[in-house]
């Protein structure tokens, strides 16, 4: 099961500040620039994929989770600073990180743990996985600097900065997926509509700390829904689905920003009315953005995504239970899962800004109503009351 631990430090990542030390616009989190690495790696995959290549996906998924809790425990270390103590330091520095992940992870089980430390520790594992996260992270890197050199151009060493960012994006263009975003602007715009995500709110209309992001929000779902996955001996195929469902789940916020639950329900008819419209602008204004053998696939993440379901003779069908149909061929996601994992998410949202003092009659009303409706949620073997009542007080 996941610790209570554990959360904190995936939580933790929210309020980790990138470019802190240049002029920003707004606020520049770890946990959102993750979230979008992990996007720009699907998307590079994908297109690997179209050119022929084999990807491991699951240790694509793996090792981006692992890479993300390796840069939460390194907090905020400037990236030449961070260059400069791994190349002398590496083995030293991930043993370090294993040995206080190592109570966490351990907890999650099925060897997760020991996958995370053959990643750091053995170089002949996934390295094709690697070098797809290593050119996601220099594009979501390149992707914020041109942000911010706007509001820095001035500043002493921003050129130098500029220049290492062009070099090390330059020694990932044999990535074929790299290539066809940096030279297909079609493709950069879906890249980039995801990266605007980042700049909405969750919970607009309370004050809260730590802030999140949509952006940062997805990828959080992403990880529970993962390693939940992983308790309940989903398939590898099914963790995927789970995985990038959660991943992608908020993506229509793009273009209809945060439309919240009281609004939604408020009107008989009104929640349908919204699908609908979220259903039309992802087909007039996502899709197009991506090759057209990716469509049912991002459908089939994006719509009805909190219910289970699966494939059969070309049309998705939805069932109870997903774990039902853990095969293949079946292609099976368990929408109810990034349901639950969504809620979970917005509880510890609000239980932690409680926890500073916040007092904010929405956020308390809210905490109670989730926990109330959702911790004694069955499914499968999972028990989410434990999770609930990490933050019960």
């Amino acid at each position: 099961m996941i610790t209570k631990d554990l959360i904190l430090r995936i939580f933790s990542a929210a309020n980790i500040l990138r470019w802190n030390d240049h002029i920003r616009p707004s606020d520049f989190s770890e946990l959102d620039k993750q979230s979008h690495k992990m996007i720009i790696a699907y998307i590079i995959a994908k297109f690997e994929e179209e050119n022929g290549e084999s990807v491991d996906w699951i240790k694509l998924i793996e090792g981006g989770i692992f890479e993300f809790f390796q840069r939460i425990m390194l907090t905020d270390l400037k990236p030449e600073v961070f260059r400069e103590i791994m190349s002398k330091k590496e083995k030293e520095l991930n043993k370090w990180v294993l040995e206080n992940l190592k109570e966490d992870l351990n907890a999650i089980g099925k060897d997760f743990a020991k996958r995370c430390e053959k990643y750091f520790s053995d170089v002949n594992y996934a390295n094709y996985e690697k070098k797809i996260l290593s050119a996601a992270h220099c594009l979501s890197t390149k992707w914020e600097f041109v942000i911010v050199y706007q509001w820095n151009s001035m500043l002493y060493g921003i050129e130098k900065t500029k220049n290492e960012i062009d070099e090390s994006l330059s020694s990932c263009d044999d990535l074929f997926g790299v290539t066809q975003l940096m030279f297909n602007k079609k493709y950069y715009g879906f890249l980039d509509l995801c990266g605007q995500l980042r700049f909405q709110q969750r919970w607009a209309q309370a004050f809260r700390v730590q802030k999140t992001t949509v952006l940062g929000h997805m990828l959080m779902v992403a990880i529970f829904a993962y390693l939940l996955s992983l308790e309940m001996d989903a398939s590898e195929k099914r963790r995927y689905n789970n995985f990038y469902s959660s991943l992608f789940h908020d993506l229509p916020e793009i273009l209809t920003k945060d439309i919240i639950k009281p609004v939604k329900t408020s009107i008989h008819g009104l929640e349908g009315i919204i699908k609908q419209y979220e259903k039309k602008q992802v087909d007039e204004r996502i899709l197009p953005l991506i090759p057209q053998s990716w469509h049912s696939e991002m459908q089939y993440f994006i719509e009805d995504e909190f219910s289970d379901k699966f494939i059969e003779n070309g049309k998705v069908r939805r069932v109870d239970n997903a774990a039902d149909f853990d095969n293949d061929k079946y292609n099976a996601v368990d929408g109810t899962l990034v349901e639950i994992c969504d809620k979970l998410c917005a509880y510890i949202e609000a239980s932690m800004t409680l926890e500073y003092g916040i007092n904010s009659s929405t956020l308390i009303k809210s905490k109670e109503m989730l926990y109330k409706k959702y911790s004694s949620i069955k499914k499968n073997n999972l028990d989410l009351k434990q999770l609930y009542d990490y933050f019960v007080n």
